[in-house]
Parts: structure tokens; C-alpha cells; sequence
């Protein structure tokens, strides 16, 4: 019986002991040396994002570069096409456009290309305008005959309200007009027709007791027309409503 109290008190001792290890401490797993581990696997995997720069930097070229380069080399000649076209167009336009302009009855003015034709009706239609525009009170026959032999057309009932005013004064003041053409211009001819820019002088003088002598310039515009070798005034325009 004391050998079995002895017993026990022994393995009480032992079980209380701190220079051994108890049974549950032996068992428990070597934590450190796997612990030691795992630095050592992360710092040998750190090298990675190196490779995955160095690789970025080698990248080739996009492919949609590639391609948009290769659509606008053929884009060149399709766009001088169609220039070429536009200024074809343009020129047969244009051809055309002066054609018409040519065979227009309107266009067909020879004052610049038949310069005798021109110089005639200027000289015939200086010397019409002198003639008509010229009163002298004592021979007033003298402009009646003038005017029947420069003037046609509208141009008579127009000579004879311009110059009634002075048919009236002339017999009490003695007046005496003088109209002398300086310049001229022939702004259309076209056959027997005729349209003429005049630039004229006037003197108006009275010659009785007190003479008086009045200058006046004048400029107006005459549609003329021919009969037979003759060129007259058909129509008179002082560009005044």
C-alpha cells in the first residue's frame, strides 16, 4: 500500500516539474520555422512586376494605327478625282454660260468693234442735239425745222415741253440758246439702234437793254435710231423723274 502512495506522489511531482516539458507543449507544431518560410517565398516572387514593365515597354504598335494609316493612303487620289471633276463641271458652266451670253440679242453691241459705225451716229447725234437744243427769238422757223428733221418718236412731244418756257420768254427777253455738244459716248449699237451718253454746254443771253449771258452744262441721255442715211433722236432721258 505504500508502494502506491509512492507511486503517485512520484508522477505528482513529475506532471508539476519546469524542467520538463509538459505532454501538451511537445505536441504543438513547429509555428517558427514555418513562419521563416513564408518572408522568404514573397521576397523571391518581388521580381515580377519588373518583368511585366519591361514587357509593357516592348508592346507592339495598336493594330487600329496600323489601319487607319493604310485607309487614308488610298483616300489621296479619290480626292483629286474628284477635283478634277468639280473643275470640269465649272468650265462647261462656264462655256456654256458665255455662249448664251453671246447669242443674247441684248449682248450684240458693236460700239466698241465697228468704230465707223460708232463714230457716225456720234457725230450725226452731236449735231442733232446742237441743232434742236438751239432757239434764237428772231428765227424761231429755224428750230421748228430742226426739230422735225433730228427728231422721231417720243422725242418730239419731249423737245417741245423742254423748250416751251423758253418759246415763251424769248419774243420779251430776246433770249437766244446756244447748246454745243462737248462729249459723247455710245453706250449700245446694235444695227439701227443706238443709245448715247451726251455731255453739253448752254448759253442763254439775253440781248436787250441789260445783256445777260447764263451758262449752264448738261447732261442727258438720247435713244437714237436710223432711216435710211439718217440718224435720229427717238427718245429723251434727263435721268429726272
Amino acid at each position: 500500500m505504500s508502494t502506491t502512495r509512492h507511486l503517485v506522489n512520484r508522477r505528482r511531482r513529475l506532471a508539476t516539474s519546469p524542467s520538463r516539458p509538459s505532454p501538451s507543449t511537445e505536441l504543438l507544431p513547429e509555428t517558427g520555422t514555418e513562419a521563416e518560410r513564408e518572408p522568404q517565398a514573397v521576397t523571391e516572387a518581388e521580381p515580377e512586376p519588373k518583368a511585366v514593365i519591361e514587357s509593357s515597354e516592348q508592346e507592339p504598335e495598336p493594330k487600329g494605327a496600323t489601319t487607319s494609316r493604310r485607309r487614308l493612303r488610298p483616300r489621296l487620289p479619290a480626292l483629286l478625282c474628284a477635283l478634277t471633276v468639280l473643275l470640269g463641271a465649272f468650265a462647261a458652266w462656264a462655256f456654256t454660260s458665255a455662249a448664251s451670253l453671246r447669242e443674247e440679242p441684248a449682248r450684240q453691241n458693236t460700239a466698241l468693234t465697228d468704230i465707223a459705225a460708232t463714230s457716225e451716229v456720234k457725230g450725226r447725234i452731236g449735231e442733232a442735239v446742237g441743232a434742236v437744243f438751239s432757239y434764237d427769238y428772231a428765227s424761231p422757223a429755224r428750230s421748228d425745222r430742226a426739230a422735225k428733221t433730228h427728231l422721231t418718236g417720243r422725242a418730239v412731244q419731249q423737245h417741245e415741253d423742254m423748250l416751251a418756257e423758253v418759246r415763251a420768254q424769248a419774243p420779251q427777253q430776246k433770249l437766244v440758246l446756244t447748246t454745243t455738244v462737248t462729249a459723247s459716248g455710245v453706250e449700245y449699237l446694235d444695227g439701227d439702234r443706238a443709245r448715247l451718253l451726251i455731255f453739253a454746254d448752254q448759253s442763254n443771253t439775253r440781248t436787250g437793254k441789260d445783256e445777260e449771258t447764263t451758262y449752264a452744262a448738261a447732261m442727258f441721255a438720247v435713244d437714237a435710231v436710223r432711216r435710211g442715211d439718217t440718224w435720229r433722236i427717238a427718245a429723251i432721258d434727263t435721268f429726272t423723274r
